[in-house]
């Protein structure tokens, strides 16, 4: 299994961390075999091909299942912003690329005229909220548990199911507002508790508890770039895998390789796509 953090519109970074884990053939077709690949979130803003990132990964899902593989990109808050009509960090070239996309969002019919065409298509029920609709925002694959910001005991008291279910529910068909548990400051896209440095003595507690009521031996969470690459805290229980690969942030190429050995970190240097 691979994970791979925060992307923002950069095909070429998706591309570069998909190919350094071993996903992705030089004609961006699946490679992977049986592999499991865990995005999480934030796919999209900060850059121009938004669309092209979500295209590619939704390909890919439908090649790694094929081939016995799988594709798991979660929903991180840019992704919930984004169908919450909260376009602050979107490009112009992005805006641009979603021009004439069906179906459109019945949301969108108020949307100021720059926004329209983001708005139809990511406004509940619209053409990319749909494809958001088909992802999760915490999942539980073998001993990880991973999430965009990361995850308290109070969203495993909620139900990690129910997050999932509700936050579907919402992009499929509305209302306007995320669900509460998604939108708040405290939601599983939002926290920043086990990423800051140094991660708390009772932050990591609440990271302990967390994982023990899932069965779980590590978290893995994007959402907050580490200047220094790839970090772990509270003992390597969790993993820190927001490196800023996009252009925005221009950070190293690094992901996150897990298997029955442990956990290593892969690095490779910047190159072309």
């Amino acid at each position: 299994m691979i994970a791979i953090g925060d992307l923002h519109g950069d095909l070429a970074a998706a591309r570069a961390a998909l190919r350094l884990g071993g996903a992705l053939d030089a004609d961006d077709h699946w490679a992977g075999g049986a592999l499991t690949v865990v995005q999480t979130g934030d796919e999209i803003d900060r850059g121009d091909e938004d669309r092209d990132v979500l295209d590619l990964m939704a390909r890919l899902s439908v090649e790694a299942r094929a081939a016995g593989g799988r594709v798991l990109a979660l929903n991180g808050n840019h992704e919930i912003m984004n169908v919450q009509g909260d376009f602050r960090y979107v490009t112009p070239g992005a805006l641009e690329s979603f021009l004439g996309v069906s179906p459109r969002s019945p949301l969108a019919r108020g949307a100021a005229p720059a926004f329209a065409q983001r708005a139809a298509a990511f406004l509940p029920g619209g053409a990319y909220a749909l494809v958001l609709a088909q992802r999760d925002v915490i999942a539980v694959v073998g001993e990880s548990v991973f999430a965009h910001g990361g995850v308290l005991p109070e969203h495993v008291s909620y139900g990690i199911a129910r997050i999932n279910a509700e936050t579907r529910a919402w992009m499929r068909n509305g209302p306007a507002n995320a669900p509460e548990i998604v939108a708040s400051q405290r939601g599983p896209d939002w926290v920043r508790d086990f990423s800051v440095d140094p991660v708390s003595e009772p932050s990591c507690a609440l990271l302990g508890r967390v994982l023990a009521e899932l069965g779980a031996r590590r978290m893995v969470v994007g959402h907050t770039p580490q200047k220094s690459g790839i970090s772990s805290a509270c003992g390597e229980r969790v993993y820190r895998i927001d490196v800023g690969l996009s252009r925005f942030y221009g950070g190293p190429l690094q992901i996150l390789q897990i298997t029955s050995k442990g956990v290593e970190i892969l690095k490779a240097a910047r190159h072309n796509p």
